[in-house]
């Protein structure tokens, strides 16, 4: 396995490392009193100014849609095991430098979708203004009256009517939909609730602003409210037309799941990065903060902390970049349980490391003078986002057992 970074990627991980640096990280106090007078004003939702001002910067910088960079010139794209280093950078601002790139989910999920499904009259309306950051995406898979990390129990329905799709049926926890520059969602629900059951689901595209859809609330995350919002919404004989089908009739399942692999190596990178930057804070926090009678840094168990953080964020940067590897040279369906385990490992190993950190800074760690607790929040959040841990494991179980005669 060769986990080097091409060219390419070399010279993009150094320009983006110079404009977190330079931008992003100084803009984060300014990102926090933004979004603090939005919210006086009743906007909690909106995007506060610093963020459209990153994204001209990251354009300008050529630090544009590097997830998919390729989509237009392939010859010009990065590997996913190139973009699992750059991923790692931005992570270190979570809140900011995915956005600013226009690399933050779900778009990414939804971009990625609309070029390898999408027709081409999809792809003029809806992907173009995604790629050009000009609007925001939605993805309304998740439900709150049946277990959604099982998606054969998707309930939501999507009916044929003539020429057009009716949906009926209840999401939650749809990220993005508060946000006023959300103008698209990919709602998956069943067509053929008798069918198959991996072949009783479709998606399809439905404007935030079509008759019947109504956002509920927006849900907090451990008191969190995120800017673009976790929605629940409902769908009340919603009509879109057939031609707002991604794909096939039936394969929702199978669009999801392609969906899904590439992102979790997104999710899981950014996830090291997270845990990179909160065991840089403890470092430092260790080497400046004095008690009895000297810094923290000399007491052996803080010495161990630190040193498990360490030894913890290789591994999972290891199996993280492992996983990527083996889908630029196998393909997603080959890495299927390397992107269950990391799914695991990453969100558990960085959360681990930020309760250190939150540890060590005491009172600081919980309030809102260090990114740690929100970036914690986040990470707890991620083991359920995308399935619960559970599911990842069983998957990881089935594929060891599969070894074995009689399993």
């Amino acid at each position: 396995m060769d986990f080097a970074l091409s060219e390419r990627a070399r010279d993009h991980l150094g320009r983006l490392q110079d404009f977190m640096d330079s931008h992003v990280y100084p803009a984060e106090r300014v990102y926090a009193d933004q979004r603090r007078d939005l919210r006086a004003e009743g906007r909690e939702h909106h995007v506060p100014p610093v963020v459209e001002e990153l994204k001209v910067e990251a354009r300008r910088r050529g630090l544009w849609n590097l997830f998919l960079p390729g989509i237009e010139d392939p010859a010009h794209g990065l590997s996913v095991t190139d973009y699992a280093s750059l991923a790692e950078v931005t992570g270190r601002s979570p809140l900011l430098a995915p956005e600013a790139t226009n690399c933050a989910a779900p778009d990414t999920g939804n971009m990625e979708v609309l070029h390898l499904f999408g027709t081409p009259e999809q792809k003029a309306r809806w992907l173009r203004p995604l790629l050009d950051g000009e609007i925001r995406s939605a993805f309304a898979m998740t439900e709150p009256d049946v277990a959604s990390s099982d998606a054969t129990n998707i309930s939501t329905r999507i009916e044929r009517d003539g020429d057009h799709y009716v949906l009926n049926g209840r999401k939650w926890w749809i990220t993005g939909t508060a946000d006023p520059r959300c103008k698209i969602m990919i709602v998956m629900g069943k067509t053929d609730p008798e069918g198959h059951p991996y072949r009783q689901q479709s998606m399809v595209l439905v404007p935030l602003d079509a008759p019947g859809v109504e956002i509920v609330r927006p849900l907090p995350v451990f008191g969190y409210q995120d800017q673009h919002g976790h929605c629940e919404i409902t769908f009340t004989d919603v009509r879109v037309p057939m031609d707002n089908l991604v794909g096939t009739e039936g394969g929702g399942f199978a669009i999801a799941q392609a969906r899904l692999g590439p992102g979790r190596i997104h999710h899981c990178m950014r996830a090291v990065g997270m845990a990179e930057r909160a065991l840089e804070l403890m470092c430092r926090r260790a080497l400046s903060r004095t008690a009895f009678g000297g810094p923290l840094a000399k007491q052996g168990v803080v010495r161990a902390q630190i040193a498990e953080s360490r030894m913890a964020i290789e591994q999972a940067r290891l199996l993280t970049l492992k996983t990527a590897w083996l889908i630029d040279e196998h393909g997603v369906q080959a890495a299927r349980s390397e992107v269950a385990a990391i799914k695991v490992i990453a969100p558990r190993i960085a959360l681990d490391v930020v309760d250190r950190a939150i540890q060590l800074h005491g009172g600081a760690g919980v309030s809102d003078d260090t990114p740690l607790a929100e970036m914690w929040a986040g990470l707890r959040t991620l083991r359920l986002a995308d399935g619960p841990d559970e599911v990842h494991v069983r998957s990881v179980a089935r594929a060891e057992l599969g070894r074995y005669p009689g399993a």
